[in-house]
């Protein structure tokens, strides 16, 4: 009588292969020498051909390694982001596409958030990216002080690209067109019959708020009416109330073109308090296009910011700051703004 020797353990499956640059080259008909060069984002390349190669990679799930890159090319593959604590819709969309788009184009991305944007603190956040090899830095933070600390930076060879900066103190940046957007906004109140519109700024260190500024007074202008005095918030909804409760008083105005969501939303408080309607009485209209904005009482007219665009620009001027390519193109630098008008704004009554 026989025995069978016992079964040893089952056999582990075979693991699937990672793909490698030859699978992308062989399955795109390139070269490994041109999957290189679009994986290292090289711009001497056809349109064609980098799609092609873009797509074998997708298909194939294939991903660099950068380690092994950074000792070939002597790069590090990571950039870093600068934003802030403050949890506003428009900096924190734009910081998330960020980090997705920068990942996406082959980078590691290093944060880092600050409580505020003070000249030192930003240097401070610069120096401690530069520490870690950042081959680039997206700074989202366009205030007087981000703008200096950044133009400070060029001669450092680590570009700094700053998000809604001024294009004319800063040498990358990207943003939305805030002039062209607060004349939108002030146009639509004017095109409906308004005459005594206020407006409430955001804070005049602020590169954005200056802009909304100088295109409100541009609209007014233009329109032949003379802008009257403005007030002042610092972006918050508690800003926007107390400049609120200010204007309710004022029987002369009958529209209201506030520099953010929020602030309208703290303005929209203040007149319900004060018993002044929105639109009957006073008409309001924002700027940004929060998601809430859609889901106030009454839901609220404003310039809607395409944040995403903003991000997903950003990485790619720093990637051309980066490649020093002088044949790559330089995408455009500001993005149109849309009006979106809903119930908050309309024809003001008879007097």
């Amino acid at each position: 009588m026989t025995t069978s020797a016992p079964a040893g353990p089952p056999a582990r499956p075979a693991a699937a292969r990672v793909p490698v640059m030859a699978d992308v080259a062989r399955l795109a008909g390139v070269s490994h020498q041109t999957v290189s060069r679009v994986v290292n984002g090289q711009s001497n390349l056809r349109p064609a051909t980098r799609e092609r190669v873009e797509e074998a990679i997708r298909q194939l799930g294939y991903r660099p390694n950068t380690a092994a890159r950074a000792l070939v090319t002597r790069r590090s593959a990571t950039i870093g982001v600068i934003g802030s604590k403050s949890g506003y819709w428009g900096p924190s969309t734009v910081h998330r596409t960020i980090q997705a788009a920068g990942r996406e184009a082959g980078y590691f991305v290093s944060s880092v958030n600050l409580p505020n944007h003070t000249r030192a603190s930003l240097t401070d956040a610069i120096d401690h990216l530069r520490d870690h090899a950042v081959e680039g830095i997206v700074l989202i933070a366009a205030n007087d002080d981000a703008l200096e600390v950044a133009r400070a930076q060029e001669a450092g060879g680590t570009p700094v690209v700053v998000v809604e900066g001024d294009p004319d103190r800063a040498r990358w940046t990207v943003g939305v067109d805030q002039v062209a957007g607060a004349e939108l906004g002030t146009r639509h109140l004017v095109d409906l019959g308004h005459e005594d519109i206020a407006h409430l700024a955001g804070p005049q260190e602020w590169t954005e708020a200056r802009a909304r500024l100088l295109g409100f007074q541009t609209a007014m202008y233009a329109a032949g009416l003379r802008p009257s005095r403005h007030l002042v918030g610092d972006w918050s909804a508690r800003s926007g109330y107390e400049a609120g409760r200010e204007i309710a008083e004022r029987a002369d105005v009958t529209a209201v073109f506030c520099a953010n969501d929020q602030m309208a939303l703290g303005l929209l408080r203040a007149l319900s308090e004060a018993g002044r309607s929105v639109p009957g009485d006073v008409s309001v209209v924002g700027f940004d296009d929060i998601p809430e904005a859609a889901y106030l009482i009454p839901p609220l007219t404003t310039v809607r910011q395409d944040f995403t665009a903003v991000g997903r620009r950003a990485i790619e001027i720093l990637r051309g700051a980066i490649a020093h390519d002088p044949d790559r193109p330089e995408p455009a630098r500001l993005i149109r703004p849309e009006l979106v008008v809903r119930a908050s704004s309309a024809t003001p009554r008879r007097k």
